[in-house]
């Protein structure tokens, strides 16, 4: 009992401090709002990514091209472009697609994950550096195709991006304006806070269930030993492409929602060193285990922007020579390089794998009794428990 009032008490503190951290950060200006927003939509990112690598063991470092997927999904279905672009589609929507965010995000989901299945069929039999390569191949692909896509028929608008994607609406609350409630205002990136809280919310309990589910435990045993797990009967081959599928979704909802905040799309904003601080996101913060992943993904989409205030003083110190944008990439690699140092598996690693068995002690054998205990074991597979008189034989 004592530990269950534990618990609740400790759901109603994160909660209570998860609604009051935007209000909070708000009294010294919108940006640091928007920088919890662009985190969570990173700690999106990190859960589905860890599946395919925490769980399944599979490195992925082409992930982010199902981010890109679901940012262009929503950007295509959510803005002029389609519609100036092609007079067939203006003439079967001449007030422009403006589709439910409730069917986006569903489309998002699927598409992102078929997508995954896709990189994945290919990428059965690889393991460790040709899966990586791989996987890398496949994300920079979508890069490319997102760059070149303007002609013949101008999908992508190429690297001049998607312009004027319109901000989520749910129930008549525009999430591009403030909400004005009795005289208090809750800006745009407020209303973006709670709604990408609830989807990172949610994609936690399913990574949660993942993992304790048969799947998830079938993901760990291909992870420590595909071949012994496919000798137990895992079927490796749909294990490996549901963990593609389920990662990639992931990315893929989170791409709308970035799209939608962002209002703007290109393909700059996915370039492989995305994919590689997604990675980075997942290592340093504990492979497998989602609290650690949530703070490494929370630390590494945060600390660029907190370290411009430590960047932009040492530039003016030495009267520009060392150029900001640098000194914050240094300093990201030397946190790290001592992170790894320190804590070689991760900020927040996994409990070990395994759990010792409480035994019940068996009692002292009385002497002469024909009573026979085998050491370590309390029952043997033989006896009837409760029975003692009964000798351990393999016949009747």
């Amino acid at each position: 009992m004592n530990d269950s009032f534990k618990k609740i008490a400790v759901f109603l503190v994160s909660a209570v401090l998860l609604v009051a951290l935007p209000l909070v950060l708000q009294t010294q200006g919108n940006a640091w709002v928007r920088i919890v927003d662009i985190a969570l939509l990173y700690v999106m990112l990190a859960l589905g990514l860890n599946i395919v690598v925490g769980y399944a063991g599979l490195l992925d470092l082409g992930y982010v091209a199902f981010f890109a997927i679901g940012a262009y999904l929503f950007a295509l279905l959510e803005s002029p472009h389609l519609t100036e672009t092609f007079p067939a589609i203006k003439a079967m929507f001449p007030n422009g697609l403006h589709i439910s965010i409730f069917i986006v995000i569903p489309m998002a989901f699927l598409l992102a994950a078929v997508f995954g299945v896709i990189l994945g069929a290919p990428t059965l039999k690889l393991r460790g550096d040709y899966l990586a390569i791989v996987t890398l191949g496949f994300g920079e692909i979508i890069r490319v195709f997102l760059n070149t896509l303007d002609h013949p028929y101008n999908i992508t608008n190429g690297p001049k991006g998607i312009l004027a994607i319109d901000p989520v609406h749910i129930g008549g609350i525009n999430f591009g304006k403030t909400l004005k409630l009795d005289g208090f205002s809750i800006p745009s990136v407020t209303l973006y806070y709670y709604l990408f809280l609830a989807l990172v919310i949610i994609t936690v309990i399913i990574s949660h269930r993942l993992q304790l589910s048969r799947v998830g435990r079938a993901w760990m045993a291909i992870r420590e030993d595909e071949i012994a797990a496919k000798a137990m009967g895992i079927n490796t081959r749909n294990m490996k492409l549901l963990a593609f599928g389920m990662g990639a979704s992931f990315g893929g909802v989170s791409g709308a929602m970035f799209a939608s905040f962002q209002s703007f799309v290109s393909p700059e904003s996915f370039s492989l060193m995305e994919s590689v601080m997604i990675v980075a996101m997942v290592v340093l913060g504990g492979l497998g285990h989602l609290p650690g992943v949530i703070l490494g993904a929370v630390l590494l989409a945060a600390l660029p922007e907190v370290l411009r205030y430590v960047a932009g003083p040492l530039q003016a110190m030495t009267d520009g020579r060392l150029d900001a944008s640098i000194l914050r990439q240094l300093f990201i690699a030397l946190a790290m390089i001592v992170i790894m140092l320190v804590r070689p598996r991760g900020l927040w690693p996994s409990p070990e794998h395994g759990k010792s068995l409480n035994r019940r002690k068996a009692p002292d054998p009385v002497p002469g009794s024909t009573q026979a205990v085998t050491p370590g074991v309390d029952n043997p597979a033989d006896e009837v428990p409760g029975d003692s008189s009964r000798p351990m034989s393999i016949n009747p």
